[in-house]
Order: C-alpha cells, then structure tokens, then sequence
C-alpha cells in the first residue's frame, strides 16, 4: 500500500488500547530496522523524519529510503510525519514533498499565537490530504532543534484543549504530563531511588491525560519524549569509551499504561540512537582493525530492530494489530 495518513491508524489503536510507535529516521539502517520490525510483527508504524534529520540526510534521500520501504512491506500501514515543524514554511514544504502527516509545534508561543498558526498549517494540509498533529504544553530538555531550558517546561493545561482542538481543527494533540526531550530527561535530584539503587524519575501525571481525555473523547493524544533510555546501552557505551554520566529516561510500564488510554502515538528516538551507537562502540573495540562500514553497521541495524521489536510488543502493544 502506499503512505497513509495517520487516521486509520489512530482511530484502531484508541478503539484497540494501544499505541503506534513514532521512529525518528536519519539514513538507511535507521529505516531498515524500523521496517524490518514492524513488518515481522504485524505493527502500523510512524517514521517521523525532523528538522535536522532533513538538512542532515536530505529530502530526497529520505523520500528514497521511505518509498523503499514501503515497497519492502506493501502490507504494513506507514506514516511519514514531520516531527516538531518550527514554521508554516517548513510544514509546508514537507506536505509539498509528499509527508502524510505534519507536526506544528508552537507551544513555545502565546495560546492566541499558537492557534493562529496551526490553523494556517491544518487549512493547507487537509486540502491536500496530509494530517496535522499540534501541541499544548512543553517538554523540558533537547531533541535535535528543540531547545527548552530546565525550569521552564509547563504541563498542558486541560481547560485549555477543548478551545485549542475546536479552533485550530487539528487532528492529534501532543500534550505535556512529564516526559522530556533527549536522553538526559532528568537530573539525579529530581528522582528517587528504589530498593535497588536505581534512580527512579517522578511519575508522569495521568491526573493531566485522565482530564484532557473527559474534555476530548475520542481524540488521539500524543507523546513526545518518550524513551525509557535502556541503562545496558548506557553502561556499554561508556564501557567502550563513551561518557554519559546520569542518564535517565521513562519507565517503560508508564509508557505502556498510556497507551492503554487516550495516547495513540508514542515518540520513541533516544533509544535507537543509543542502541546503535553502543553497538557500533562494542564492536569496533571488539575488532579494531575493521574499517568497513558494512561490518559495523549491520549489528548496529540489528540492534536498532531488536530495540523496535521490544517497544512495539512491550511497551506500545501493537503487535498483530493490522
């Protein structure tokens, strides 16, 4: 089948209790991965492709190794959506260059602002077919171009959405309970530890989704900074020379109880990244004296499909689902 929309996709897995995951792409063992999992689980899957993921790869190489995959698995429903566009322009461009679905994130800006310019995005896109997904509320932390400072994250504020969702017509809505940008989504003072010794993050608040879900029944609610930042890749890639002292994602049992509710979409990219780069450090100090990109590339692709695999079964619950 061709690129979908994310429509279909979000209407089953609201009705379903599940949610599809959201990959962030930047060249070709990122998409095979993805793909590869998806396909042999059965799973609709989002490839979201931002800002810098574009200058970096380029959209014609992009679009290239999307329509490959999509030709690889004719029977898996895939979604290509901009992630955080920063500009009517930007979206534009992307809906132009045959993105199903985009991303207009200003929830930096004033309420009034914010509405203004996602309904200039949602009018463009639907009369072209594309979906539009908005934001209220923003997430702490750094994901390529997003930039938010600690301290000045805020939580979607639920009397807010119902106003928010009926002016601007958009069609998703990424909302603020406590998740944060990048791999380093919380400093150590900010959490506990458990009878472990493992510094445990505070606890999203499913009091704020509860609500927005009674204000909108029925609409797909979003998650952005969403990796659980697997503490294995962590340790391997300061094992084999990296430096990432504290980093602490989400508890993946939080992730998975979201998307049993409202949450349709769940944003997943730090993850693959470090499961990547961990192999890639494993193995090159494993076999010093390999130089050919094909050697390393291949386990690393192999990890990336093994970490897509573990989220879509364990934490998105959209396995056998199309």
């Amino acid at each position: 089948m061709p690129l979908v929309t994310t429509t279909e996709m979000f209407k089953k897995a609201y009705d379903g209790g599940y949610a599809v995951g959201a990959f962030n792409v930047n060249n070709m063992e990122i998409v095979q991965g993805i793909t590869e999992a998806a396909g042999e689980l059965r799973s609709p899957v989002i490839l979201q492709v931002s800002n810098g993921a574009r200058n970096y790869a380029r959209h014609a190489y992009l679009m290239k190794l999307v329509e490959a995959a999509v030709i690889e698995y004719p029977d898996v429903p895939i979604a290509l959506h901009l992630d955080h566009g920063s500009s009517f322009e930007l979206c534009k461009s992307c809906i132009d260059g045959g993105f199903t679905s985009v991303m207009i994130d200003m929830s930096s800006k004033p309420f009034e602002e914010n509405i203004e310019i996602t309904r200039q995005v949602v009018e463009y896109a639907h009369a072209r077919g594309v979906v539009v997904e908005a934001e209220l509320g923003t997430l702490e932390g750094v994901e390529d171009e997003v930039v938010v400072e600690s301290g000045q994250a805020s939580y979607t504020r639920p009397e807010e959405v119902e106003e928010f969702v009926t002016r601007t017509g958009c069609d998703s809505l990424a909302i603020a309970i406590g998740t944060s940008h990048g791999a380093y989504k919380f400093r150590p003072e900010q959490c506990t530890r458990n009878e472990k010794g493992i510094l445990v993050p505070p606890p999203l608040r499913f009091d704020v989704l509860e609500e927005v879900t009674k204000r909108l029944p029925g609409f797909p609610i979003v998650l952005h900074g969403s990796s659980s930042v697997p503490q294995e890749f962590v340790q391997m890639i300061n094992q084999y020379g990296g430096d990432m002292p504290d980093a602490i994602g989400i508890p993946e049992e939080q992730l998975r109880q979201a998307a049993r509710s409202a949450v349709c979409k769940i944003n997943i990219d730090s993850d693959i990244r470090l499961a990547m780069t961990a192999t890639v450090r494993k193995y090159l100090a494993e076999n010093p004296s390999h130089f050919d990109p094909r050697q390393y590339l291949k386990p690393a692709r192999q990890a990336v499909k093994e970490m897509v695999a573990h989220k879509i079964v364990d934490v998105l619950g959209s396995d056998n689902t199309i």
